[in-house]
Formats: C-alpha cells, sequence, structure tokens
C-alpha cells in the first residue's frame, strides 16, 4: 500500500522560507517520478514542480527561482523548498508520485501573510 506523508506546511511572512517533507511508504521515490502540486481556494490543482527518477527537475513558471524540489532516496523523502514566498503561494499542498496510477498525499496548509 503506498502511502505519501507530507509535512512541514505553516504560517510564513510574505518573503519568508518554508520546507516541505514527503515521506514515502510502499514505493520507492527513486524509481519514480515524483512532485508537488497546491491548490487555492476555488482554484484549480495545480503543479508546482517535479523530480524525474534521473532527477530532472521540472517547475511551473510562478515558482521557478524560488523554489527547489530534491530527493534523498536513503529516506525515501522528497523535499520542497519554498523561498521569497508571496501571498499568491497560499494553497494547500500536496505531494505526488506515479505507479499504474496517480498517488496523493493527504496535503499540508501553507498560508503566506503579507
Amino acid at each position: 500500500q503506498v502511502q505519501l506523508v507530507e509535512s512541514g506546511g505553516g504560517l510564513v511572512q510574505a518573503g519568508g522560507s518554508l520546507r516541505l517533507s514527503c515521506a514515502a511508504s510502499g514505493i520507492a521515490f527513486r524509481l519514480r517520478a515524483a512532485g508537488w502540486y497546491r491548490q487555492a481556494p476555488g482554484a484549480q490543482r495545480e503543479l508546482v514542480a517535479t523530480i524525474s527518477p534521473g532527477s530532472t527537475t521540472n517547475y511551473a513558471d510562478s515558482v521557478k527561482d524560488r523554489f527547489t524540489i530534491s530527493r534523498d532516496n536513503a529516506k525515501n523523502t522528497v523535499y520542497l523548498q519554498m523561498n521569497s514566498l508571496k501571498p499568491e503561494d497560499t494553497a494547500v499542498y500536496y505531494c505526488w508520485t506515479s505507479r499504474g496510477g496517480d498517488y496523493w498525499g493527504q496535503g499540508t496548509q501553507v498560508t503566506v501573510s503579507s
């Protein structure tokens, strides 16, 4: 059974930083693409960043040069370092991976105050 557990969300002022973590069980992140999506109130879920098994990364234009996705294979964990946060980054952030179908974490709230 695949489980993804996010942590690290919270309330931060604009310009601040947060690091999200996604710990996986039942699946080896090193063999799978993984990533982060987010969903703001009243909006659709959108891609934030992905990382391939070969560690190729991809970012939404809105977060390029501010967010960094990484993976620790020994800990089977994917991270999202978020710097220079803006109020428009406020959303529930979801960890994602895929193996035959999509798997999602429960989400972690990120709130950026102005």
